[in-house]
C-alpha cells in the first residue's frame, strides 16, 4: 500500500458486503503557526473533533469493534486537490486572461482592469460557496450536515451568478466604449502608471524563455498544492515559495541581481499604502470583536428572526447575514459565530440547513466587495489605484443585482427544501 494513505478506523456495523466504520477527523489547524489570527482556527479549537461515520467496501473478514485500516489512493487525493485548488486558480487566471485581451482593449484601460476581473470572478466562486473549505465546509461542519452536500444548487447559483455579472460587465464596457467619460476613473485614468499595461505587443514575441518561465510559474503553483497536502505547509512556506519564484523568474528574465532587488523593492513600495488600509480594516474588525459589539449584532438579529415570515426567512437570513458581515469579516468566524444560532432556528421554522447555509455564504461573500473593513478589497483596490468612492460608483449596481438575485435563489432554495436537513 505504498501508494495509498492510510487511517485507523473502527467497525462499528456491518452490512453485506460493506462495512459502517468510525474514524477521528483530524485538524490541520493544531499544526499551523497561523491558528491564533486565523478564523477557520478558531472553530477548530471551539469545535472538538468528532468521529466521522463512513461506510467502506469489505476485502476481508471483519467483526464489529474491530480496528482495521483505510487506504486512499494517494492519486484519489491528488485529484480532489485539483478540484478544490488548482481548478479555481486555472479560472482566476482564465478570467484574467479575458480581462487582459477582451476588457481593457475595450476599455482603453490597463492592468487594473485585469486584476479586477479576477476579483469579480473570485467574488462569485467564494460566495457561491460549491468548494468553499473556509466557509461552506466549516459551516457544514458545525451544522452536522455531510460535507459538500447541496454542491449540485451551489454549482447552479454560480453559474447563474457567473452569467449575470458577465452580462452586466459587457453592458458596462459598451457604455464606456461609447463615452469614455462616463468611467468613475476617467479622469485618474489620463495618469494611471496601468494605462499602456494592455499593449501586448510590448511583451514582443512568446518565445522560450517566456515560455519557461510560465512553466515554471504553474510549477510553482503545483509546488504549493503538493506541499500543503503532503508536506503540512503553511503560511510560511507559501510565502518562501512565492520569494524564491520571484528570484528565479527575475534570472529567467535575464535580471542580474541587483536589478530583481531594485524591482522587488520598487514592488514593494506600491504595496506600502494597500498594507497600511489592509491593517486599519483589519484594526476595526478586531476591536468590533474585543468589544463584543459583534455578538450583540448576531443575537438582536437572531431575535429578530422569529418575527419573520416563513417565506421569507431565507432571504431574512441572508439579510442578517449580510449585516453581520460588517461587524466580522471572517468567513470562518462568522460560520463560528451564526451557524449554532442558525441552524437550530431553521429546524425551529422550518427551514432546512442547507438553506440557511446558502444564505450565510451569500450574506458573507458578497458584501466583501463593497465593505470597507474587508482587507481583500482595499488591499486590491489600493493596489491598483482606484479609490473607494471610485469604485463605489461601478460597483453598487452590481452589487444590488447580486443581492437581489441571492434572494431569489435563497427563496428557490427553501421552496424546494434544499437538502439534506
Amino acid at each position: 500500500m505504498s501508494n495509498m494513505s492510510e487511517e485507523l478506523a473502527t467497525v462499528v456495523a456491518i452490512d453485506g458486503n460493506h462495512a459502517w466504520v468510525e474514524c477521528e477527523r483530524r485538524s490541520a489547524c493544531s499544526g499551523c503557526h497561523q491558528q491564533s489570527s486565523c478564523g477557520t482556527g478558531t472553530v477548530a479549537k471551539a469545535f472538538p473533533m468528532k468521529a466521522q461515520r463512513l461506510r467502506v467496501a469489505l476485502t476481508g473478514d471483519v467483526a464489529v469493534g474491530q480496528q482495521i485500516r483505510l487506504g486512499i489512493p494517494q492519486a484519489s487525493i491528488l485529484r480532489g486537490a485539483a478540484l478544490v485548488y488548482v481548478l479555481p486558480l486555472f479560472c482566476l487566471l482564465l478570467g484574467a486572461l479575458l480581462g487582459q485581451l477582451w476588457l481593457a482593449p475595450l476599455l482603453s484601460a490597463g492592468e487594473g482592469v485585469t486584476i479586477l476581473s479576477c476579483l469579480l470572478g473570485g467574488a462569485i466562486g467564494f460566495s457561491t460557496g460549491p468548494l468553499n473549505i473556509n466557509t461552506t465546509i466549516v459551516a457544514q461542519k458545525i451544522a452536522g450536515l455531510p460535507l459538500y452536500s447541496g454542491v449540485g444548487y451551489r454549482f447552479i447559483c454560480f453559474a447563474v451568478f457567473y452569467v449575470i455579472t458577465n452580462i452586466y460587465l459587457i453592458r458596462y464596457a459598451l457604455k464606456i466604449q461609447k463615452n469614455p467619460e462616463l468611467s468613475p476613473m476617467y479622469e485618474l485614468d489620463k495618469t494611471s502608471e496601468f494605462r499602456d499595461a494592455a499593449d501586448l505587443d510590448s511583451f514582443g514575441k512568446l518565445d522560450a524563455r517566456k515560455i519557461l518561465i510560465m512553466l515554471v510559474f504553474f510549477a510553482s503553483l503545483i509546488l504549493i498544492v503538493y506541499g500543503g497536502i503532503k508536506l503540512d505547509w503553511d503560511m510560511s512556506e507559501t510565502a518562501a515559495v512565492f520569494l524564491a519564484l520571484a528570484v528565479i523568474e527575475g534570472v529567467l528574465g535575464g535580471f542580474g541581481p541587483s536589478a530583481i532587488s531594485k524591482e522587488f523593492l520598487e514592488g514593494c513600495k506600491k504595496m506600502l499604502g494597500a498594507a497600511f488600509i489592509i491593517g486599519m480594516a483589519q484594526a476595526i474588525s478586531s476591536i468590533m470583536n474585543a468589544g463584543h459589539i459583534t455578538d450583540t449584532v448576531v443575537h438582536a438579529l437572531a431575535n429578530g428572526l422569529n418575527f419573520v415570515p416563513t417565506i421569507l426567512l431565507g432571504p431574512a437570513m441572508l439579510l442578517a447575514n449580510t449585516i453581520i458581515n460588517v461587524f466580522l469579516t471572517s468567513g470562518s468566524g462568522q460560520a463560528a459565530a451564526v451557524i449554532p444560532i442558525l441552524a437550530p432556528l431553521a429546524d425551529l421554522v422550518g427551514v432546512t440547513r442547507q438553506t440557511a447555509i446558502l444564505s450565510f455564504n451569500f450574506g458573507d461573500g458578497f458584501c466583501n466587495y463593497v465593505l470597507p473593513t474587508s482587507t481583500a478589497l482595499m488591499g486590491i483596490i489600493s493596489a491598483v489605484n482606484i479609490p473607494y468612492d471610485r469604485w463605489m460608483k461601478f460597483m453598487w449596481k452590481l452589487f444590488l443585482i447580486w443581492a437581489v438575485t441571492a434572494c431569489i435563489m435563497t427563496a428557490i432554495a427553501q421552496g424546494i427544501h434544499l437538502g439534506p436537513m
